[in-house]
């Protein structure tokens, strides 16, 4: 079936706040314009370990050998009133860290070193219940006259991360922070580390050398972390190549490695990536130069199952106070440490936005942002193809890519504005199998085909598509994938409603090849479609194919996405009717189990429906028949009827979402989102789409 006839849906997971691995990138970029161009150096701190009685909580529920971590930057006395001259959100004031190091010991935490965590890890000396990792990014100078004096009263072990390029500045020079410059004296010297380090509780971390910056990745100028973009150079239109990156980053470490052995006697073993921006592919450089312990910015526990060397960190903000880290302290290691929050989501096109003329293209884009800023959703699942003709299958992308034409370089652009500008979580939309590959494409022609002898029905309203059960299509595809991860920043993949096999197919060579070596199915596909049990097999088979299929595309982009989640669109039949599933290769009960959100299109008009109101009440009934699938379903509504080209009226759409939301839906969403003509209308659709007008939002 065609785009036209069949939107989608899948999504994350996410209130309305910035996810913590970006929000100290993020709140630097919003800050920043408020700025002057020097600050001045903060005086010692006057503090004592005086703090208020404080109440013992209830214990965390956390497993046995679990440890969190927190992150700290700045320390300031009067942080508020410090925010005139030097506003920056992750400055936490003087007397709210002695109220935490005094929380913390009085409710039974136990702060560790990283050789403790290490030890415990390797099978050595068992962590202590409630155990806590203290770190400190940037090698500010309060980690010196602040910080230090009351790690030695408590006698708290910690890691500081250092900036070569900053600590290496003169000190008659100004230091370039992000995008205005501070006093050197803003940050520690070298003897003050050494005679931190000298003490024993203190650790030093790389924060690399000079890769705490944002770098130009796209023909816009949009500024993402340099560590894990590639860089684009105008002149000659040129994008960063994977050797030039690989080569970039590990100079960086190498420098900052060395650095750091040569003035403390000790090589750092321990990465702090600024921003918390990593991915597999620079935290296997950071081993390979001495560094294979990764810190990043995701909040939750690390617990004894999770990677040892990857370690994740909640932030602390000028505001997080006690409560927020009595809060920080109980996050899973999931969901952007959410609980399975709320979504509503707002689909949108690229093709909405693209425009041949840049300047048209970009107020598209800003009356985009403006409008989605307004209505306040969770989440955004944001086309990454481009489908001019509504055909449902990709044209050409809208990233830098090997195996198709590039449209224009826009989805690296849209999600960033969408993540740093309002804050909503972006999942890039991507067909399966549906690539219209060039001509001249080794796979072009490896298409999923229709059994000889299936009806004309058979072909009708089906896309276009790669086969997946070609090696050469296969790689095509994940190569697609790999270059999309390599080149953007988002949280999760929305995979296209094209990952369908009907009951005429898939009968192309490479497919037969399978049914017969793997699944050990003989004869032809009308003796299997002849003989019940292997019928049931052969169907079942192809389900799990292509979920497998999709698995595999995730892991690609995990190598350079690695918090990334998972959505997946269903049609509605196969959960109305289990025998559907003969028609689709969908299920939901395999969905469920597969993926992060299961995106049911909930689209009454396209079904035919003839009472939309009875249909919608049966499809929720279905899926609450299913113990927890509402907390893992986004039900999508279609905002425009495709058979008559005219827009659902909003207060009909707006009565829809609320009837599923009264009948027991958590999770939300339609499809399309047309900004250029308000529909569905802002007034209207608000109260039903805006995460922030619940008021129990997770």
């Amino acid at each position: 079936m065609s785009r036209i006839l069949t939107p989608t849906a899948c999504a994350p997971r996410a209130v309305k706040t910035i996810s913590a691995r970006w929000s100290k990138f993020l709140l630097t970029l919003l800050t920043v314009a408020l700025l002057p161009h020097a600050v001045h150096a903060q005086q010692p701190s006057t503090a004592t370990l005086a703090s208020p009685r404080l109440q013992t909580l209830l214990p965390v529920n956390d497993a046995p050998q679990t440890y969190r971590v927190l992150a700290y930057h700045d320390i300031r006395d009067n942080v508020r009133e410090s925010f005139k001259t030097w506003p920056e959100a992750t400055a936490v004031d003087t007397q709210d860290l002695v109220q935490q190091l005094s929380w913390i010991d009085k409710n039974g935490y136990r702060p560790v070193s990283l050789q403790q965590i290490i030890d415990a890890r390797a099978g050595g000396k068992p962590l202590p219940d409630k155990a806590i990792l203290l770190t400190f990014d940037d090698g500010f100078e309060s980690i010196y006259s602040k910080v230090f004096p009351l790690l030695k009263q408590f006698n708290y072990p910690a890691v500081i991360a250092i900036v070569g390029d900053w600590i290496q500045t003169p000190q008659d020079h100004l230091v370039q922070f992000g995008d205005i410059q501070v006093p050197r004296s803003a940050f520690v010297n070298w003897d003050e580390v050494r005679e931190m380090v000298g003490s024993g509780l203190i650790e030093v971390a790389s924060h690399t050398y000079s890769l705490h910056q944002g770098i130009v990745t796209n023909p816009q100028g949009s500024l993402m972390p340099a560590a894990i973009s590639r860089g684009y150079q105008a002149q000659g239109s040129q994008y960063e190549s994977d050797a030039a990156h690989a080569q970039r980053v590990k100079a960086d470490l190498l420098r900052s490695s060395q650095l750091i052995e040569r003035e403390t006697g000790k090589r750092p073993r321990a990465i702090v990536w600024p921003y918390g921006a990593n991915n597999r592919v620079v935290n296997q450089i950071a081993a390979e130069v001495g560094m294979p312990i990764s810190l990043n910015l995701e909040p939750g526990p690390n617990r004894p199952e999770d990677n040892p060397k990857h370690i994740r960190r909640s932030l602390m903000l000028f505001d997080t106070g006690l409560a927020g880290l009595t809060q920080l302290l109980r996050q899973p290691a999931s969901y952007d440490g959410a609980e399975q929050p709320l979504e509503r989501v707002i689909h949108v096109d690229l093709d909405y936005v693209y425009d041949a003329d840049p300047l048209v293209q970009e107020a598209n884009l800003s009356k985009l942002l403006d409008r989605i800023y307004r209505l306040q959703p969770s989440t955004v699942y944001l086309q990454a193809f481009a489908d001019p003709d509504g055909d449902g299958v990709a044209d050409s992308l809208y990233f830098p890519n090997r195996n198709m034409p590039m449209r224009a370089d826009l989805f690296t652009r849209v999600s960033w504005q969408l993540k740093t500008r309002v804050g909503v979580r972006v999942f890039a939309w991507m067909p399966v199998m549906a690539f219209k590959l060039p001509a001249s494409h080794p796979a072009a022609t490896r298409l999923v085909q229709t059994m000889p002898g299936a009806p004309a029905s058979a072909s009708e309203n089906r896309y276009l598509r790669l086969s997946p059960f070609d090696p050469v299509a296969r790689k095509a595809i994940t190569e697609i994938y790999e270059d999309l991860g390599k080149h953007a920043i988002f949280a999760g993949v929305l995979f296209h409603d094209d990952a369908t096999l009907s009951d005429y197919e898939d009968a192309s060579p490479a497919a037969l090849a399978v049914y017969r070596n793997q699944w050990k199915l003989r004869g032809s596909l009308q003796d299997i479609r002849n003989d019940p049990q292997a019928r049931r097999t052969w169907t079942t088979q192809k389900t799990a194919y292509l979920n497998a299929f999709t698995m595999h595309l995730a892991d690609t982009l995990r190598n350079y996405q690695p918090a990334l989640q998972t959505a997946r669109n269903i049609y509605a039949q196969p959960v109305l009717n289990p025998d559907a599933e003969d028609w689709f290769a969908q299920t939901l009960p395999s969905f469920l189990a597969t993926y992060d959100y299961t995106a049911i299109m909930a689209m009454p008009y396209m079904e035919n429906a003839a009472e939309p109101t009875a249909w919608l009440n049966q499809l929720i009934g279905k899926v609450k028949q299913t113990p927890g699938a509402l907390r893992t379903t986004v039900f999508e509504l279609q905002s425009r009827d495709w058979k008559t080209g005219k827009p659902i009226p909003s207060n009909i759409l707006a009565a829809q979402l609320r009837q599923l939301h009264s009948a027991g839906a958590r999770n939300l969403g339609y499809y399309p989102d047309d900004f250029h003509s308000n529909q569905p209308e802002e007034r209207i659709i608000k109260p039903e789409i805006s995460i922030q007008t619940h008021p129990v939002r997770k």
